[in-house]
């Protein structure tokens, strides 16, 4: 709907025959997100708000309704048995298959789901690139990175830092499409492996987003003491993910986001900062900070 109306207003009947909508609930619908501040309507006529033209249009590259749809199309149903997770401790998968073997099993699948991560991390990669020190290293590589958001966002922020993208092999062509797009793929290429079972490469900086919430403690410290090795001295990993505060108290998404773990993954949990620098530097690291980034997001930031 937001990108059907990317090019101006239309009215309830053009809504209606375009999107194929009943007629019954059509204006009820419009009318609630004009309510919520995502549309704007004038008479019979309705029109993207400029925040929603921003971001949820597909059309434009600061476009993050892919989390959105992933909602939808995944995530609505499970929490739907959330009852059963808190009284089991069990994901809710269908089929017993889990959350990656479901989402890798068909192109349309994966393609929904690395949408989904750049809605998710596409904010904070804008705030990551603009404040961390790119201008003092050279090389920078981001494990589990999807279409590549950050490494975009870098790149194009910092013309001296070139890259690469670590993550599973069927990833290779949504990564290619994504950064060529943005005409970087001289600069920014694609690492294909399983971070459970290979080596990290190396870089001067490296980074893992909404990556280490996926995973029991101990895979955790695993990938973190694999990320110390690949590091060079002086070198730098940072962690992004929802954040909990570490009175657990006001990051209700970071929460929320924690119990959907719960859902989608055997041993996945989300962690307050506190936490995340304590496993930091139980695997070698000697600095760590948290920086608050956009939204409920934060990075937990360490040098070896």
């Amino acid at each position: 709907m937001f990108s059907e109306l990317a090019t101006g207003p239309l009215g309830l009947t053009q809504l209606l025959h375009r999107l194929g909508l009943h007629a019954r609930p059509a204006r009820d619908f419009l009318d609630a997100l004009v309510a919520l501040g995502m549309l704007d309507k004038e008479g019979d006529s309705y029109a993207n708000t400029p925040t929603a033209d921003r971001f949820l249009d597909r059309a434009k590259p600061s476009y993050i309704g892919g989390m959105l749809e992933y909602f939808n199309a995944r995530l609505y149903p499970r929490w739907g048995r959330l009852t059963d997770s808190l009284r089991s401790g069990k994901p809710q998968s269908v089929g017993g298959t889990g959350l990656f073997a479901e989402i890798y099993s068909d192109d349309k699948s994966l393609r929904e789901f690395m949408r989904a991560m750049t809605g998710l991390s596409l904010g904070s990669a804008k705030v990551i690139a603009s404040r961390f020190p790119f201008e003092q290293h050279r090389t920078f590589v981001d494990i589990g990175c999807a279409e590549g958001a950050l490494l975009v966002q870098v790149a194009l922020a910092h013309p001296n830092i070139t890259g690469g993208g670590f993550d599973l092999p069927p990833v290779r062509p949504v990564f290619e499409d994504y950064v060529n797009s943005f005409g970087l793929a001289d600069r920014l290429v694609f690492h294909p492996g399983d971070f459970l079972v290979q080596e990290l490469p190396a870089a001067d900086v490296m980074a893992m987003g909404h990556v280490l919430h996926d995973w029991d403690l101990e895979t955790k410290l695993m990938l973190l003491q694999k990320a110390h090795a690949a590091l060079p001295r002086g070198g730098a990993l940072i962690v992004h993910e929802s954040i909990i505060d570490d009175e657990r108290r006001t990051n209700v998404f970071g929460l929320l986001m924690s119990l959907n773990m719960l859902i989608e993954v055997p041993g996945g949990f989300d962690f307050t900062g506190s936490d995340c620098q304590e496993w930091m530097k139980s695997v070698g690291f000697r600095e760590t900070r948290v920086e608050p980034l956009a939204g409920p997001d934060s990075a937990v930031i360490a040098v070896k």
